[in-house]
């Protein structure tokens, strides 16, 4: 017998159920709608003539190359300036320097002329020779500038770039007028005003102001911060256009957040790990007969000059090696203060000129430890490269240098005070930091082995420092 479902009594009573039925399928029309829509979007509309201009501020790079597993901050843009603001200041490099010719200096690609044939070939071992020369520390713009063109991190595009380069050479730039006689403030600035002008135009320049751009100056700092006509050096870090750009420089000002301390170009340029571990044995191993050791010139015109005191005491002590760098004995033979650290512990790094010198990075790349009389010559340099923050003692010794004027203590005293297990540790920090010291000649693949060397840490640094800057972008 069939079953008859039999008719609801009341039909209206239905019409709520058919209700909800025909709500149900609008809603699920709407999603499908919706799905499709997304699935399939309209290209984005070409940009305006002025956002063509000036990129986004916003935008964040979000390609990579496909060498980028090893650039997580992101990549740098080297801008190709026009010739004049580099390549044609290297064509000068007769004229760049009053006492000596930067020519032979600024060879390959910055690093000089090689080490074989000249007094270092017979201190260096003879694998490493291919990794010396003879370098400048006014080369550090060009060396700087051709390692960064080969760098892993680099990239063409600059719609792909977290940071971008700037390759004026402004310490030839100035350098060359710093001692001519009839030269005025307008002539040390020209370049400078030029590259600016130049720099103010760019696209990625006005996106930013400058925040997430650098450069590199081979000069120190105070050479480029001239107040009057008639001072020292040029007004370039004083122009209103630089106020955002770090400056990666030899010597920086403690006072200036924009400076950023790094290595004086030092004679070692390793292409490969091998090279710089090689040399790390070397000078682990290598004999240390004197226990302190000085190279430097007196200030016969400083009153108290403070270097003939410590020349004074070095050449008295039978435990010290001098070296008296009078009429640039020691430019024009760096060998000397090579072997000279190479055998001794501990090697004087009072003041120069200014409050740095380049002594401090050789007296590190020979193994010895440094000892300073003026926190500014390396303590508030070089945050990027030295453990510093209390950590000083692992790789340096300070003294007072008015206790050692007061006569109050000697230099010999100090170290020989310091126990032998502690001199070996601070050794051996010493010559575990030298891989981040250098310039080295490596290609795209950097020194490899794990190793970053003074460029690959500039680059780091650059790219954590854009990262922080960034919010600043829209309120300077």
């Amino acid at each position: 017998m069939a079953l008859v479902r039999p008719e609801h009594p009341n039909p209206a009573a239905r019409r709520p159920r058919l209700v909800v039925l025909l709500l149900l399928a609008f809603f699920a029309l709407q999603l499908l709608v919706f799905v499709a829509f997304r699935a399939v979007r309209p290209p984005p509309a070409p940009p305006s003539a002025s956002a063509a201009a000036v990129p986004v501020l916003a935008s964040v790079p979000t390609h990579r190359d496909e060498n980028d597993s090893r650039c997580g901050g992101g990549l740098v843009y080297v801008y190709d300036l026009p010739e004049a603001f580099n390549e044609d200041l290297l064509g000068m490099c007769d004229a760049l320097a009053p006492m000596y010719s930067l020519c032979p200096y600024l060879a390959n690609d910055g690093l000089g002329f090689p080490a074989g044939g000249t007094n270092l070939s017979s201190l260096l071992p003879r694998q490493l020779l291919g990794s010396w020369y003879a370098s400048d520390q006014f080369a550090l713009e060009h060396i700087v500038h051709r390692r960064l063109l080969s760098h892993r991190c680099r990239t063409t595009d600059p719609g792909r770039a977290a940071a971008f380069f700037v390759p004026f050479y402004a310490g030839l730039a100035v350098g060359r007028h710093l001692w001519a006689a009839n030269a005025t403030g307008a002539d040390r600035d020209r370049d400078c005003v030029a590259l600016l002008s130049w720099l103010h135009a760019q696209p990625w320049y006005r996106r930013s102001h400058g925040w997430d751009h650098f450069i590199a100056l081979g000069r120190i700092t105070w050479d480029f911060r001239r107040t009057t006509d008639a001072g020292w050096g040029g007004s370039f870090l004083t122009m209103p256009g630089v106020a955002n750009i770090t400056r990666l420089v030899i010597e920086r000002d403690p006072w200036d957040g924009m400076d950023v301390g790094i290595p004086y170009p030092t004679g070692f340029h390793p292409r490969t790990a091998a090279d710089v571990r090689a040399w790390q044995r070397y000078v682990a191993r290598r004999p240390r007969p004197r226990l302190f050791a000085f190279a430097g010139a007196p200030r016969s015109a400083i009153k108290g000059d403070f270097r003939a005191l410590l020349l004074e005491e070095c050449q008295a002590a039978g435990a010290c090696g001098a070296l008296d760098c009078a009429e640039g004995r020691c430019i024009k033979n760096n060998a000397l203060v090579m072997e000279l650290f190479m055998g001794a512990r501990f090697c004087l790094q009072p003041r120069g000129d200014s409050f740095t010198r380049r002594s401090l990075f050789d007296c590190l790349v020979a193994g010895a430890v440094p000892v300073l009389f003026w926190r500014r010559s390396a303590y508030l340099q070089y945050g990027w490269y030295l453990p510093v923050d209390g950590r000083e003692g692992e790789w340096s010794v300070f003294i007072d240098r008015d206790q050692l004027r007061a006569g109050n203590l000697t230099v010999r005293g100090v170290l020989a005070d310091i126990p032998e297990s502690r001199v070996r540790l601070m050794r051996k920090r010493v010559v575990k930091m030298i891989p981040g010291l250098v310039y080295s000649a490596a290609g795209v693949e950097g020194i490899g082995g794990g190793m970053k060397d003074a460029v690959d840490v500039m680059v780091d640094g650059m790219l954590r420092r854009v990262a922080e800057q960034r919010p600043r972008w829209r309120t300077t």
